[in-house]
C-alpha cells in the first residue's frame, strides 16, 4: 500500500479558480483539488452556491460528481469480485434470470457492462425514461423496475460494439445488490467511503433543504437553478451511473487510490486495478477514458460527470504522480470547458 495522503504543503488556489471564474462569468462557482507526489498540493473555491445568492461556496461543500460515479461502481465490482460473489464474467443471463431478460441480452457480463459493450443503448426509451422519472418506492426498488423493462430493448449482441450506456451500469449495480443483498448505496457507503474516510460524500443531488442555502444547488444549462427535491439529480434507476456528491478534498483518497493503483482498504489485489484500467473498445475502460498525454509522460486517466445541472472533470496522470478534479454547479453544455480549462492551468503550474 502506498504512503497516506500528506495535507501539509496544501496551497491556496482561491485566487487562481477565482480570476479562472471571472473569465467564465456563466458559471456559478468553480472549486478545484491538485494531488502531486502523494500530497494534496493544492485546493481553492470561487463563486456562489446559487445564481443570484450571496452565499459563497467553501472548500467544504459538496458537489454532484455524475458519471464519474461509473468508477465508483466499476471498483465496487473489484471489491464483490475479490470478495467471490461475482466474477468478472457473471452474466446477466445467471444474475437476473427471474426477470426474463431478452435472450439476446442474457450472455452480457459484468465486466462487459462496466465497460459499455453490454448491449444497452446510449438512450433509454422514452416510455420507460418517464416511468423512471415518476417511480416511487427506495432507490433498490425504482431499479428493479427500470432493469425488468430494460432487459427486454437490448440494442445489440453483448461485446460486439461500444455504446457509452447508464443502462449498462445501472444493471452492474443492480447485479451487485442480488449478489449482496444490499442497495448499491448501502455497499458504496460501507466498502469505499467508509474505508476511504470521505465523510462527505453521499447520494443525489448535494442540498437537502429549499428553504437555505445549506450545499450548491445545481444550475440547468441556461443558468437557471433547481431547488433541491424532486427533478434535482438523475432518477435512482441510474445511480449507479451517475449519483454520488462529494466536496473535492475527500475526493483526494480516492483520486490517489487510483494513481497509484493503490491496495489497502478497498482493494487487495493490484490485478483489480489493471482490471479496471484496461480499456476495451473506444479508449474506456471501467469507469475511465484511458488516453496518452504528453504533459502525462504517457497513460492518462480521464472521465467527465454532469447531472445535467453540476459537472466535474477529473484527470489523473500516473507517471508524473499528479491528479486534479475541478467542478461547477451548471452543466456540462455550460461547465466542460470552463473546468477542463482550469485543469490545463493546472497542469501549467504543477508541471511545468
Amino acid at each position: 500500500m502506498g504512503s497516506a495522503l500528506s495535507q501539509a504543503q496544501t496551497e491556496n488556489l482561491d485566487t487562481l479558480v477565482a480570476k479562472h471564474l471571472a473569465e467564465n462569468p456563466a458559471l456559478p462557482s468553480l472549486a478545484a483539488v491538485v494531488i502531486v507526489d502523494g500530497e494534496l498540493r493544492g485546493q481553492g473555491v470561487a463563486g456562489v452556491r446559487k445564481r443570484g445568492s450571496e452565499e459563497k461556496v467553501t472548500i467544504a461543500d459538496q458537489y454532484h460528481i455524475g458519471s464519474c460515479t461509473k468508477a465508483f461502481t466499476a471498483t465496487l465490482a473489484a471489491r464483490l469480485v475479490e470478495e467471490g460473489l461475482l466474477t468478472w464474467e457473471t452474466t446477466i443471463g445467471e444474475s437476473l434470470s427471474d426477470w426474463k431478460p431478452d435472450p439476446k441480452i442474457e450472455p452480457a457480463t459484468l465486466h462487459q457492462l462496466l465497460t459499455n459493450t453490454g448491449g444497452f443503448p446510449k438512450d433509454v426509451p422514452g416510455p420507460i425514461w418517464r416511468a423512471a422519472w415518476q417511480a416511487e418506492g427506495d432507490p433498490r426498488t425504482q431499479r428493479i423496475a427500470f432493469a425488468q423493462a430494460m432487459l427486454k430493448n437490448p440494442a445489440f449482441a453483448p461485446g460486439k460494439r461500444y455504446e457509452y450506456s447508464n443502462t449498462g451500469f445501472a444493471l452492474a449495480g443492480i447485479m451487485m445488490e442480488e449478489a449482496a443483498d444490499q442497495s448499491w448505496e448501502e455497499l458504496v457507503e460501507e466498502k469505499i467511503f467508509r474505508p476511504l474516510k470521505m465523510k462527505s460524500a453521499g447520494f443525489y443531488a448535494p442540498a437537502e433543504d429549499p428553504e437555505t442555502l445549506d450545499q450548491p444547488w445545481g444550475h440547468r444549462n441556461d443558468g437557471t437553478p433547481v431547488p433541491p427535491g424532486p427533478g434535482s439529480d438523475n432518477p435512482a434507476a441510474i445511480a449507479p451511473a451517475g449519483a454520488i456528491h462529494c466536496a473535492l478534498p475527500d475526493l483526494a483518497p480516492w483520486l490517489q487510490m487510483h494513481l497509484h493503483a493503490e491496495t489497502g482498504p478497498v482493494l487487495q489485489d493490484a490485478e483489480s486495478f489493471e482490471k479496471l484500467h484496461t480499456p476495451v473498445m473506444e479508449d474506456y475502460a471501467m469507469g475511465w477514458v484511458v488516453l496518452s498525454r504528453p504533459w502525462a509522460g504517457g497513460k492518462a486517466l480521464h472521465h467527465m460527470g454532469s447531472n445535467m445541472m453540476f459537472t466535474m472533470v477529473i484527470w489523473l496522470a500516473p507517471e508524473k504522480d499528479f491528479a486534479a478534479v475541478v467542478a461547477t454547479n451548471i452543466g456540462h453544455e455550460v461547465g466542460f470547458l470552463p473546468c477542463d480549462g482550469l485543469i490545463g492551468k493546472l497542469i501549467q503550474t504543477y508541471l511545468p
